[in-house]
């Protein structure tokens, strides 16, 4: 049975607005269907939602599912990153793709700090994400994927999510299974739990037999 990461990730949309700009971003196009917010480009922060926080059971949120960790002020930073010590019994997830924006340090066990890769020339980000950032985990998430990465230096990483880009838009790059595969190959070699979105099964890349849907021991699922 293929499983949809978002049934295990629950996206907690404490920030909305990103002002990269990213072709395929299904962000925006929501944020401008929705009418969630006025300008996209500028993003905003919904404090009342540091509530969500407090639950009974143990949960894993991502946090940048419609913005980029880069662009969150200092402030809403300082926040949520108290609030995340205060309620250790959740993980809570971050994603960048300006990672040379970032300068956090924090040994909280519950926090997990990551990038987005979709292709080698992004690939130094992993490395600039280790030396901006200091903490107990780290992900990569390569998605969506829109040419072989190649090798690609592992160390520190806790976790790799494969994906391919989704929806219609023009100039839709499909991920070919090679690229898919190198990347879970490398990871499985050093025991990094590997997921490959759900995506990858729909979009007719990977087989059901094939499909890999791992999460790090520490997310408690």
């Amino acid at each position: 049975m293929i499983t949809c990461i978002k049934d295990k990730i629950k996206n907690l949309n404490i920030v909305i607005g990103c002002p990269i700009g990213c072709r395929y971003c299904y962000a925006r196009n929501n944020c401008r269907r929705f009418h969630i917010t006025d300008n996209f480009d500028k993003p905003e922060f919904f404090e009342n939602k540091l509530r969500l926080f407090d639950t009974r059971e143990p949960k894993v949120f991502l946090l940048t599912g419609m913005s980029d960790l880069a662009y969150w002020q200092d402030d809403w930073k300082k926040k949520v990153l108290e609030k995340a010590a205060a309620t250790p019994q959740n993980t809570y997830i971050f994603l960048t793709k300006r990672p040379e924006r970032l300068n956090i340090k924090s040994d909280l066990e519950n926090l997990w700090f990551g990038v987005t890769v979709t292709c080698a020339a992004e690939r130094e980000r992993i490395e600039i994400l280790k030396r901006n950032v200091k903490a107990r985990h780290y992900h990569a998430t390569f998605e969506p994927l829109s040419d072989s990465v190649g090798e690609v230096d592992f160390s520190g990483i806790g976790w790799v999510v494969l994906g391919t880009e989704t929806g219609n838009c023009k100039g839709k790059t499909p991920s070919q299974k090679s690229w898919i595969d190198g990347l879970a190959a490398q990871a499985l070699k050093l025991e990094i739990p590997v997921f490959m979105k759900e995506d990858l099964f729909t979009n007719g890349i990977v087989s059901e037999k094939q499909m890999i849907q791992q999460f790090p021991e520490e997310f408690k699922l």
